[in-house]
C-alpha cells in the first residue's frame, strides 16, 4: 500500500493524523503531510485507510 496527499485540497483537520500520526502530521501551516515514503508498513495499514474515509476533502488516496 502507498498512500498520496492532495496537498491542494487539504484543509488542515488533522482528522488523518488522529487516525494515523505513525503516517500523517501537518505542515507548518497546518495542513497535513505524509511522514513516510514509499510503502505502508503492513501494521498501519488499517489506520491509513480510517485516515482516508475520515478526510472531510476526500484528499488522501490509497494504491494497492
Amino acid at each position: 500500500m502507498r498512500v498520496s496527499l492532495d496537498y491542494d485540497s487539504c484543509q488542515g483537520h488533522q482528522m488523518c493524523a488522529i487516525a494515523a500520526p505513525e503516517v500523517f502530521g501537518s505542515d507548518e501551516i497546518g495542513n497535513a503531510k505524509i511522514l513516510i515514503s514509499g510503502d505502508v508498513p503492513e501494521a498501519l495499514h488499517a489506520k491509513v485507510r480510517r485516515a482516508e474515509s475520515n478526510c472531510p476533502e476526500r484528499a488522501i488516496t490509497i494504491t494497492e
